[in-house]
């Protein structure tokens, strides 16, 4: 009987991206589906900003923009005229905290395609045609039996439900999946050929009538395909009907200026009923719930695959620091502490922006934009209620209001962080920064800094050098990178051990709230130390001379030091002075 550190159960956007998390650090990981060949479906029309930040820390950023496209501007009709275009996007552009300012637009089954492609760069393939049908603890609780269909019982440290709305790992768990279902607010979806030329393809085309609509979005990478989204036929007693490749011919005409024959195709033809709901747990001692499987939500704003992606980019790097005997099992309490009331959040927030929607489309002219807000975009997600970040200089309590999109950016996703605007606090994303390479002068950014599965420890300011030398010496490069941060007028001929940047307009320390010096680059300031979470969030934020607070989280995240080969004994000794690996 085989054993693994992880199986993931389910092979969508969620289940691989945790896959390429966990396999990237080396864990064992193994992800299996049901389903007998990759599905080929195009629910998520693509990744929000924060989930292009998460893609880039991945590795995968560039090969999905080049798939996809800029999100469209919005043709909205009334009776088959045009009335209004709105380019929900017009004023936004990047900035220097945040280089993504919109989502992508996407077929899920390619980005799926995408993800696979890069797991597979690790060895790890995904094993379809597997259904789990038993899940059991084992012996002592220090494993998972893992039963599938064709009665072979398989072992995991770990198992991880990504299986969706109608999760089997979830079920076999007994956690119950709170919330409702709107059986009135339906809508028949499918994946559709138009006759070419049928449709400007540089347009989200909207048809709002007051007995229905019509959507129809350009499917990126195709010449003639098109995401369909209406209305449903009703029956005799207003019951929906099934959708159909005729149905849909019978919609465009009804609804629109094309002639049903212009559809030449529809596939993958699904009815989608607005479903609220949420897991009461997302973990069951060695299993946790990520995803769909723990959360679904109106379809409003387009963040049900961007909310999974958010679940995995948390859980991998702390099943990573467990599995790898870094930080206690204790550590993996703070996924479900933290993602459960951010997925609260999100089911509320969707709620209000389809309330708004269904609002907007009985004027003319109203249309989809009323579902994208700042919030829409996930770069406000933060967790400072969590006890990873609790105890902390000026960290908010338990009850302290969840970060929103308004702390990250303004409305209109310009930079909004400046010398007027409070510093990010524990918890929060890690603003971005565009920045230069110390050694060579090349452009980067902090974010570029971060990528990969550790934990930075930034420092600004001379009085932050002696702390980064010390975690570099107790830690090496084993699962902790330092960076100094130079202000652009600093000395910087002799910067030590990690790596270095300089923040030559200031960006950096405008977006931390920092004092990288004086002023003079004399060093009389104390400057600040910066510890940021494998996931992009803030973990500490502390003065130059506040050694303890980062032995004691490094501690927490990683146990004791870990010297470099060749390194001062003394320096690890020095920096593990509150003693031995947390338990």
């Amino acid at each position: 009987m085989g054993m693994t550190d992880v199986l993931i159960v389910g092979a969508g956007p969620t289940g691989l991206v945790l896959a390429c998390d966990l396999a990237r650090r080396g864990t064992a990981v193994r992800i299996v589906d049901r389903s007998p060949a990759p599905p080929r479906t195009s629910r998520a029309k693509g990744p929000n900003a924060r989930s292009l930040e998460i893609l880039d820390d991945l590795g995968v950023a560039e090969e999905v923009l080049a798939a996809g496209s800029a999100p469209l501007p919005m043709l909205k009709y009334r009776d088959r005229l045009p009335v209004a275009e709105t380019d929900p996007w017009a004023d936004s552009s990047p900035s220097p905290d945040a280089p993504y300012d919109r989502g992508w637009v996407i077929a899920q089954w390619r980005l799926e395609e995408i993800l696979r492609d890069r797991l597979a760069g690790y060895g790890v393939r995904v094993e379809l045609g597997r259904e789990v049908t038993g899940l059991g603890e084992g012996p002592g609780g220090r494993h998972v039996d893992v039963t599938f269909a064709e009665g072979r019982t398989d072992r995991a440290r770990y198992v991880v439900g990504c299986d969706g709305a109608h999760s089997s790992v979830r079920k076999l768990l007994g956690i119950g999946f709170e919330g409702a279902t709107a059986e009135d607010q339906v809508m028949v979806c499918g994946d559709v050929d138009l006759a070419d030329g049928a449709l400007d393809r540089t347009r989200w085309h909207q048809w709002f009538d007051e007995d229905g609509a019509v959507m129809l979005c350009p499917i990126p990478g195709t010449r003639t395909g098109w995401w369909f989204q209406a209305g449903p036929e009703r029956d005799g007693r207003g019951r929906p009907l099934a959708p159909t490749a005729d149905g849909f011919r019978r919609l465009l005409d009804h609804h629109t200026a094309l002639p049903g024959r212009a559809l030449t195709r529809a596939e993958l033809l699904s009815t989608y009923r607005v479903n609220v709901r949420m897991a009461d747990r997302f973990r069951a001692g060695r299993i946790f719930l990520a995803g769909d499987a723990a959360h679904v939500h109106a379809v409003a704003g387009g963040l049900g695959m961007n909310t999974g992606i958010q679940d995995a980019f948390n859980l991998g790097w702390k099943l990573g620091l467990v599995l790898a005997g870094h930080a206690g099992p204790e550590l993996l309490n703070t996924y479900e502490e933290e993602r459960l009331p951010a997925a609260a959040r999100t089911l509320d927030l969707t709620s209000e922006r389809l309330r708004a929607t269904l609002e907007a489309i009985r004027r003319p002219g109203g249309g989809l934009d009323a579902a994208i807000t700042s919030d829409t975009a996930g770069l406000g997600v933060g967790y400072r209620w969590s006890s990873l970040a609790r105890g902390l200089a000026e960290a908010p309590q338990a009850g302290d209001r969840l970060p929103d999109a308004s702390d990250a950016s303004d409305a209109d996703g310009r930079a909004a962080r400046d010398s007027d605007r409070p510093a990010p606090q524990a918890g929060d994303r890690a603003p971005d920064a565009p920045c230069l390479d110390a050694a060579t002068g090349a452009r980067t950014r902090l974010h570029r800094v971060f990528a990969g599965p550790r934990t930075t420890v930034l420092g600004f300011g001379p009085g932050s050098a002696a702390v980064l030398r010390e975690v570099a010496a107790a830690y090496g490069d084993a699962g902790v990178r330092t960076c100094r941060v130079y202000a652009a007028h600093e000395d910087r001929a002799a910067f030590g051990p990690g790596a270095a940047v300089v923040d030559a307009e200031g960006h950096a320390a405008a977006a931390y709230g920092t004092t990288a010096s004086d002023g003079r680059g004399t060093g009389t300031g104390t400057g600040t130390l910066v510890i940021v979470r494998p996931d992009q969030h803030l973990g500490l934020s502390a003065p130059a001379d506040d050694s303890r607070s980062v032995r004691a989280y490094l501690l927490r995240l990683h146990g004791g030091p870990r010297s470099a080969e060749g390194a001062a004994e003394g320096s690890a000794d020095r920096f593990s002075g509150i003693g031995g690996r947390h338990r």
